[in-house]
């Protein structure tokens, strides 16, 4: 069957996420076929260089064999059990490895089946522990200025991206939006190199005003990604982790992005050697297979809901595909191939190559400001002039445009807006990097001139 007839198909009754359908009046969907490593192959054969591995999902490749392996033996094992009161294997095995690898404390797991639904329960855990360890009083969130953490209505009022909240306002609980971190836009003129964090002191006068109220603070460590990738230092994950200790407040970090070597670490908090009391992670644990995410918690945070039945105490949240036997085996087989096959450590080999070929490429490009970088992840910030960071002009859709070129030139290449971004799979070679490179120049070139 001709791509034309399945897209004629899915545009009968598919309303695509994130989308504005009427653009694919001129964008239709592509139909993937299938997937190997880093590349996707679409029905009629062409192929695409998938360097956002899928909404940062994809973390070793499309169609990995050990991963494909993990989940078809479990098939033939278990499917899916309800995880109220019975367990299994892969499930017990999995929160065995996760506690050794995430940041020390971190001893209790909740099981969930997407990011939102992890951010849901953090904000419900953090808002019940309050509550139960005699502070009823606190019952507010803050979070970061351009910050997001999911798109469900919790998620969505701890989130201060427009774009995807302002419509809902009146449906949201009332947050504290706190200045984030902007180190392109450095208000206080400092760099990357001189910096001591003095934008902190938003945090610290917000903190003076509202931590009487406050349950917690959630935020991106290290890495704001729908806000395009902006990246700050590790010391403000410090200050954080130390106010919010002296205030009581509770830390959650989002780790749904950043987590399992996205970063160049098995986690952003390990930057700045600090340990959330709540961390959420998705997208990669699966290698982006499965739909699964995970809330962890410290000991403190689970002895607060253990009691008696009948004093009521217990975190009455569920989902139901909770703890799902095949998402396990493939966090299993992820956490497996990250451990001992290497990955990690050619990762930062390739991250310093990425980055010096891009700063080659396009560094010195007159509408590139700044490509910014933390591990693998690379983003490119279009601006207007880079003496003086003007945005292009939002209406332009540029990003958008470019986008459409690198589509056509075989390259999944996803904007933020103005930025584009490169966050591929782990395991992508040098060769397909550098041509991924020479494909967005190309698209570059094709839309800037």
């Amino acid at each position: 069957m001709k791509s034309q007839v399945w897209v004629e198909k899915d545009l009968a009754h598919i309303w695509h996420p994130c989308s504005q359908m009427k653009d694919y009046e001129t964008l239709p969907p592509i139909v993937i076929d299938h997937g190997k490593g880093a590349y996707l192959y679409d029905v009629d054969g062409k192929e695409y260089i998938d360097i956002i591995s899928s909404w940062w999902c994809n973390l070793l490749g499309h169609c990995n064999p050990k991963i494909n392996e993990a989940i078809k033996q479990q098939l033939d094992t278990l499917e899916h059990v309800i995880f109220a009161n019975l367990s299994h294997k892969p499930a017990i095995t999995l929160a065995e490895k996760l506690v050794e690898i995430l940041p020390k404390g971190l001893n209790k797991l909740h099981f969930n089946d997407n990011g939102s639904g992890a951010v849901e329960c953090a904000l419900k855990v953090a808002f019940q522990y309050q509550y139960q360890t005699g502070h009823p009083e606190r019952q507010k969130f803050m979070c970061l200025s351009e910050s997001y953490h999911g798109e469900t209505m919790g998620a969505l009022a701890v989130g201060s991206m427009d774009l995807f909240a302002k419509m809902y306002q009146s449906m949201l609980m009332e947050t504290i939006h706190t200045e984030a971190p902007d180190c392109y836009r450095c208000p206080y003129n400092k760099t990357r190199e001189t910096c001591d964090c003095e934008c902190f002191v938003h945090m610290e006068e917000n903190f003076a005003k509202h931590s009487h109220e406050l349950a917690a603070v959630i935020v991106e460590p290290i890495v704001q990604g729908c806000a395009g990738m902006r990246i700050y230092p590790p010391a403000y994950l410090k200050k954080l982790r130390a106010l919010c200790d002296q205030y009581g407040v509770l830390l959650i970090a989002d780790e749904i992005a950043t987590g399992f070597g996205r970063t160049g670490k098995f986690f952003a908090c390990d930057h700045a050697g600090i340990t959330p009391d709540i961390m959420t992670i998705s997208k990669a644990l699966t290698g982006g297979y499965m739909p699964m995410s995970i809330m962890a918690v410290t000991d403190a945070i689970y002895n607060a809901f253990y009691a008696d039945y009948f004093e009521y105490k217990a975190f009455m949240h569920s989902h139901t595909y909770s703890g799902n036997p095949l998402g396990c085996a493939a966090a299993l087989a992820t956490i497996d191939i990250l451990q001992h096959d290497g990955v990690m450590e050619t990762a930062q080999e390739k991250a310093v190559f990425l980055h010096k070929a891009l700063q080659e490429a396009l560094g010195n490009h007159p509408n590139v400001g700044e490509i910014r970088h933390i591990g693998l992840i690379n983003a490119i910030e279009l601006v207007k002039d880079p003496k003086t960071k003007e945005p292009l002009p939002g209406k332009a859709r540029t990003g958008y445009a470019i986008y459409k070129k690198a589509l056509d030139r075989g390259l999944l290449l996803r904007p933020l807006g103005d930025i584009l971004y490169f966050n591929p799979p782990l395991t992508i070679d040098n060769d397909t990097l550098e041509e991924a490179i020479r494909r967005t120049v190309a698209s570059f070139d094709d839309v800037l001139g």
